[in-house]
């Protein structure tokens, strides 16, 4: 029946049995109104786990409903709305847990707490006479019974001892108190053991079958349910923090390298400018070198050209050599001192 109606509802809409004047007012509920609950979309609500239990949260106030959950997981936003879904979901079972984490302290206190058993009340005077009786009833019968032994007749010793047991076990229900009751609970509870997962108290060394029972019942259930959840959840937070900051740390060393690559570029580009400017201001000076040395070679060839010839007007000192050569030649009329005459 239900699977048909979802049916229709799913083919006619949630509104086909309502009049026309409900219908006015009537509104169509998607996965992300505030009225859903985001629990049950993503994971699990808590107030279904301990339903008639004594943890029982009551009844959720906001929506559960299958189709809406089918058409959350279908929808292309459901990615963006997981991380939020399940972070309120943690938040709500973070504050379960420390509640119940309280309440596993104060009974782990309760039992770990020693029970002092108060010294037994004075006999009452009645109960007095009455074991003095048994008292004396007892030494007598002893008495016989030794005699009845030294004289060989055994089985008359013997009944009398039965009868010496049954008056000193009369003799010990008399000296035996009743406990206290909150006394005997308390150590009736020393021999209790606590679930340390759902806060439950349990009998030590309890019947399997009992045992068994606590472990599948809703409330130990429920709770292994959070708890698991929480310690997924708090695990993929830390997994997700430690890629993010593995992430960073690869950027920033993957930046640093192509610094470094930029840095030893620029050196690089700087070296090569250095040799190329240092190989041009060589070649430059070599031709300039070159330059002067062949205008000297050009002065030296003309000069000696001209020297050869005895004549031009290009050379000042060959004209001044020339004149000086033709002064001390006789043909010019110069006078030949004799180193031999005075005059």
């Amino acid at each position: 029946m239900d699977a048909q109606r979802a049916l229709l509802d799913e083919l006619m809409g949630s509104a086909r049995n309502l009049t026309e004047e409900e219908r006015r007012g009537h509104k169509e509920i998607s996965w992300d109104d505030k009225e859903v609950c985001g629990f049950y979309m993503v994971k699990f609500c808590p107030h279904d786990l301990f339903v008639n239990t004594r943890s029982d949260l009551g009844p959720c106030p906001k929506i559960h409903d299958p189709k809406l959950k089918e058409s959350f997981e279908s929808s292309p936003r459901h990615d963006s709305y997981v991380p939020r879904f399940e972070a309120e979901l943690a938040h709500f079972c973070e504050k379960l847990v420390m509640d119940l984490d309280r309440r596993v302290r104060r009974g782990r206190e309760r039992l770990a707490q020693e029970v002092e058993v108060p010294p037994p009340p004075p006999i009452p005077a009645e109960k007095s006479e009455q074991l003095s009786v048994l008292e004396e009833k007892i030494k007598n019968l002893l008495e016989s019974v030794e005699a009845l032994g030294e004289a060989g007749k055994v089985d008359e010793a013997e009944a009398l001892m039965r009868k010496v047991d049954l008056l000193n076990i009369e003799k010990t229900a008399l000296t035996l108190q009743p406990q206290n009751e909150k006394v005997l609970m308390l150590a009736q509870e020393k021999k209790m053991a606590l679930c340390e997962t759902c806060g439950s108290f349990l009998i030590a060394n309890d019947a399997l079958e009992r045992t068994q029972s606590h472990v599948t019942g809703k409330q130990h259930i429920g709770y292994g349910l959070v708890r698991d959840f929480l310690s997924e959840y708090k695990e993929a937070k830390e997994k997700a923090r430690e890629e993010e900051r593995l992430a960073r740390e690869k950027e920033a060393e993957e930046r640093r390298k192509q610094r470094e690559k930029e840095i030893e570029g620029k050196h690089r580009s700087g070296s090569a400018d250095r040799d190329k400017n240092r190989y041009s201001d060589r070649s430059s000076r070599d031709r300039n070198r070159g330059s002067r040395d062949s205008g000297r070679t050009s002065d030296r060839r003309a000069h000696n050209n001209s020297y050869r010839n005895g004549g031009g007007g290009g050379d000042r000192r060959g004209d001044r050599y020339r004149d000086r050569s033709r002064s001390r030649s006789p043909r010019h009329g110069g006078r030949r001192r004799s180193s031999r005459s005075p005059y």
